[in-house]
């Protein structure tokens, strides 16, 4: 069992997690029986070959899928199994994504694509602008709000995909491959950013990557393969399997 040996508080706890998709009459098993833990503030890169199970783990860690088998308790409470009405709340109060597509709405400013998690989430109209653009200024963005997705670089769009993912205040922020549609240098400047934003707000953090060098940024890595958690080492013992390869 993956578990957060140097953590106090489990924020996320998954046990015996199995998901199986059919493919016409063919079952196809994605994840096949994951033990794992997330504490409370704590940064983990999720790793594996593709097929692994990556993207669905994160999927169901952020309520966009639902196990086929297992328990899953966020902050102590069992999520696996709610209604997609109560799932949807849960999502937009507790968790911010961050994809490798920005998914920005381009006829929308940044500011109002910011804007959109407030919408769903009932918050009072006066209240709305404010909020986002005190998330625009987090990610540096302020002299950019009034731009469209058209007129912002790709490093820009994910500054204001991950401003809307703050925009709630999550305890929890996903990421999946957030810096797959960027250059090296963007992507680096991405990767700054959400650990900043980790370290300074004390956020829990889950990243799914293929990149070592963005792995190498958390205080753990798990890795899966076949979907099932082959390790969950901290980033010494990681090295160290690296190393042993």
């Amino acid at each position: 069992m993956t578990t957060t040996d140097e953590w106090m508080t489990p924020l996320i706890r998954l046990k015996d997690i199995k998901k199986t998709y059919l493919m016409g009459r063919v079952p196809v098993p994605a994840l096949r029986g994951v033990d794992m833990e997330i504490a409370d503030g704590e940064m983990v890169a999720i790793m594996g070959p593709s097929g692994s199970g990556k993207t669905t783990l994160l999927n169901i860690i952020g309520l966009l899928d639902t196990p086929s088998v297992g328990s899953y308790r966020l902050d102590g409470d069992e999520v696996a199994k709610l209604s997609d009405r109560r799932r949807s709340q849960l999502r937009n109060k507790r968790l911010g994504f961050v994809f490798q597509v920005y998914n920005l709405l381009p006829r929308l400013t940044a500011l109002e694509n910011v804007m959109i998690p407030l919408v769903y989430g009932g918050v009072k109209k006066k209240d709305r602008r404010p909020q986002a653009e005190a998330a625009m200024r987090a990610v540096d963005l302020q002299d950019r709000m009034r731009h469209r997705p058209t007129e912002l670089s790709g490093g820009e769009q994910q500054r204001v995909a991950i401003a809307r993912a703050l925009v709630n205040d999550p305890s929890v922020i996903l990421a999946d491959e957030p810096t797959g549609n960027l250059d090296s240098k963007s992507g680096e400047a991405i990767m700054d950013l959400i650990q900043q934003l980790h370290e300074d707000r004390k956020v829990t953090v889950a990243v799914v990557t293929h990149d070592s060098t963005i792995a190498s940024r958390a205080e753990r890595v798990v890795q899966l393969r076949d979907g099932t958690v082959v390790d969950g080492s901290s980033q010494e013992g990681a090295e160290e399997n690296e190393g042993g390869a």
